[in-house]
């Protein structure tokens, strides 16, 4: 993908080279996988209630539930000269603060159309393991996004994971997977996160997982309507990076090579092939609108 050099004035924090530890919290509010396995779901009433909350087109929710304006103080770097020093450590974080960069200014414009407030995340790289304001980083959490400081947290050695180990490779699979946290920051926006959290409480497991579901393919799809936005920028074989990673990552195909089974009932980002459609019906769509999952998937 041809994107433009990072805006020097994004964002950016790094920890690499600081040493690990743990922030306020303990528990990574933003790495949804673990947190909605933890919260209970249950049943049709619950799904009702989060599509009475999901209605309608999704950026009309902006000035509900939204996010903490502040930042918790864990951007050790920051825009301008610190920035330009963490983008620039290796290609690897420049592909992800270009990845970056790029969203930021989509989703920026797809707010201010749509007449509604945008807030910047940021970009934190950490190595092997750091902090964030929902807790501990660690490398083996894999990217996630923290709603607590509106952070997009990454160790770079996950793209070689991501190539090596699940066959995942170019440019464009690593900025699906930038792309897709940056979806995470858009529903903290919407406040769609929220609405899921407190639907989750005091319910089952299994219907929980079921909207952790919803809401990571809707993480995709918005993934997608960056792709779709950014379209006179892919190059051949782009859209099949992307849908080589999103199978790869997919629960049903990363539990069959963990144990050997697939268990439907412990999924919490979708199988392969719901991944891949979500990020297509973004990349074809182009409209926020069109990513409602909680609805498809009801």
């Amino acid at each position: 993908m041809r994107l433009d050099d990072f805006d020097p004035d994004i964002n950016v924090g790094d920890q690499r080279g600081r040493g690990g530890g743990f922030g306020g919290g303990g528990l990574l509010l933003g790495l949804l996988p673990l947190i909605f396995s933890r919260f209970g779901l249950g049943g049709v009433i619950v799904v009702v209630a989060v599509l009475f909350f999901l209605g309608g087109n999704p950026l009309g929710l902006v000035g509900g539930d939204q996010a903490p304006s502040g930042q918790v103080g864990y951007s050790e770097g920051g825009a301008g000269t610190d920035a330009t020093r963490a983008c620039t450590v290796d290609a690897a974080s420049k592909a992800a603060c270009d990845a970056f960069s790029s969203a930021n200014e989509t989703w920026r414009a797809i707010f201010r159309d749509a007449g509604a407030a945008f807030r910047e995340p940021s970009l934190q790289f950490y190595g092997g393991s750091g902090r964030s304001g929902c807790g501990a980083a660690q490398a083996a959490m894999g990217p996630f996004y923290c709603p607590a400081d509106q952070g997009i947290y990454l160790d770079t050695g996950f793209f070689d994971e991501l190539a090596e180990r699940y066959g995942a490779r170019g440019d464009f699979a690593q900025d699906y997977v930038i792309a897709h946290e940056f979806g995470h920051h858009v529903q903290n926006l919407l406040g769609t996160s929220a609405q899921v959290a407190r639907a989750q409480a005091g319910l089952g497991d299994t219907a929980g997982n079921r909207l952790s579901v919803m809401l990571e393919l809707q993480a995709d799809c918005y993934a997608g309507i960056w792709a779709a936005h950014n379209r006179n920028r892919l190059e051949p074989g782009d859209i099949e990076e992307g849908m080589t990673a999103a199978n790869a990552i997919g629960d049903d195909t990363l539990q069959r090579e963990a144990r050997g089974r697939v268990m439907p009932d412990s999924f919490t980002h979708g199988t392969s092939q719901q991944r891949m459609h979500w990020l297509r019906v973004g990349l074809e769509s182009g409209d926020p609108a069109a990513c409602n999952t909680f609805e498809a998937l009801s």
